[in-house]
């Protein structure tokens, strides 16, 4: 089974589609999915359905919602021969587990290429945490389990996801700007900046590239921008880090050098 929760919930058994249509039993699919091979509780299943109001019938009504899961599966094994939906879909004592490898999911794949690419870049590889984290990104089609409504124990799992998308994706930045590719990377950032107004790390590769491109007061008002927004919202003025990197634009530090990657990783720690 090839199942996929970075975007839409999508499952696949045989070439046959067995994502649910309803969408409580979607609902069931993802959190098990994202915890493949590991026991989801049935009280943490009944919160992620119900909240902290369950109904009475909650267990009969998540049981039944186990057999149409069970029930899609079982036809995609048949289609082929096959039977045994309930060694996939397993009942465990207190729970269920769904048996299919981490590698069948995309969210795990995602983690590894993830794990890879820092490993990469850790060691000064950024061409290989280049490419791996760009496979890494590469994976999602759009907002974890974008049609699915998550309880709890589900919105906990995708704002995690949305976490470490958002890590992979400026240390991919990171190791593409240390690879001198900070002009290539200019409309990227230039729209990352505006979707995430208040994201210190993004404004700071924006405008260490502007400078490099010979772009020095637009990296002055990509700063003033943050400034902003910061002090309109939250009532707060920007980080000292990026403090000290106006300053250094203000007066053409070197270290903004892309050549000087070392100073620069002195001058933004």
């Amino acid at each position: 089974m090839q199942i996929k929760v970075l975007g839409p919930v999508e499952a696949v058994l045989n070439g046959r589609s067995v994502t649910p249509t309803a969408a409580k039993p979607r609902q069931i699919l993802a959190l098990l999915a994202l915890n493949s091979r590991q026991v989801v509780s049935v009280p943490t299943l009944v919160e992620e359905l119900w909240g902290d109001r369950p109904p009475r019938s909650a267990r009969t009504t998540l049981q039944t919602y186990i057999l149409q899961l069970r029930k899609l599966i079982g036809d995609a094994l048949s289609s082929s021969g096959e039977n045994g939906a309930k060694e996939v879909l397993v009942t465990r004592y207190g729970g269920y587990l769904l048996d299919v490898p981490p590698e069948s999911v995309d969210v795990h794949e995602f983690e590894r290429l993830g794990r890879a690419g820092q490993q990469a870049y850790d060691v000064e590889d950024y061409a290989s945490a280049s490419r791996l984290l760009r496979q890494a990104l590469d994976m999602w089609r759009g907002t974890a389990v974008v049609d699915v409504r998550p309880g709890m124990p589900l919105g906990i799992e995708v704002v995690r996801l949305e976490e470490a998308r958002l890590s992979a994706l400026e240390t991919r930045i990171d190791a593409e700007m240390r690879m001198g590719k900070h002009t290539v990377l200019l409309s990227e950032l230039s729209v990352l900046s505006v979707q995430n107004p208040m994201n210190e790390n993004l404004c700071a590769q924006y405008m260490i590239s502007l400078f490099r491109a010979g772009r020095q007061w637009q990296a002055l008002d990509a700063f003033k921008a943050l400034h902003t927004t910061l002090n309109r919202e939250l009532g707060v003025e920007p980080s000292s880090r990026l403090q000290l990197l106006q300053h250094a634009i203000l007066t053409s530090d070197p270290r903004l050098d892309s050549t000087e990657t070392l100073q620069l990783q002195r001058l933004l720690a």
